[in-house]
């Protein structure tokens, strides 16, 4: 019996991996369990067509972040804060201040956790944050702290 795997197997293969079984393994382990699909051609090519829509939506993705990526990379915000006396700030600018300020002013949201660094932005001037969108594109953003 021929069946199409829907999940991983430890012992027998990979998903969307065709094996040949036996009958009985098949039947009442690998269909009953939902590891498996029997593979009659209606199968097998409704398995395809959603290969093709996934390799379609991921080489959407990828070119939506990376013109996003461009975008970024050529925006700038200003971010401005209390100084103290010294030139330092009070407080630091977190991650969540970043894409709020990048929100209001260029109307792009991204979500605070593809900012990579490790913010310890204390005192004024640019400064360059590196961004991870994911699929491997990385962006950098430049950001300007101001004092109010």
């Amino acid at each position: 019996m021929k069946v199409l795997l829907i999940k991983d197997v430890k012992t027998l293969g990979k998903v969307g991996e065709v094996k040949e079984v036996k009958d009985g393994y098949g039947q009442n382990f690998l269909i009953a369990k939902g590891f498996a699909k029997h593979a009659t051609a209606e199968i097998l090519a409704q398995h395809k067509e959603q290969e093709r829509l996934a390799a379609e939506n991921l080489a959407k993705e990828i070119a939506s972040l990376k013109e996003l990526a461009t975008k970024l990379d050529k925006a700038k915000i200003v971010i401005r804060k209390k100084v103290g006396q010294n030139g330092h700030l009070f407080g630091s600018i977190t991650k969540d201040e970043v894409a709020h300020a990048l929100l209001e002013q260029h109307s792009i949201e991204i979500d605070k956790k593809h900012i990579t660094d490790k913010l310890s932005i204390k005192s004024v001037g640019e400064h360059t944050l590196d961004l991870k969108l994911g699929h491997a594109i990385h962006t950098t953003l430049h950001v300007e702290v101001a004092s109010e």
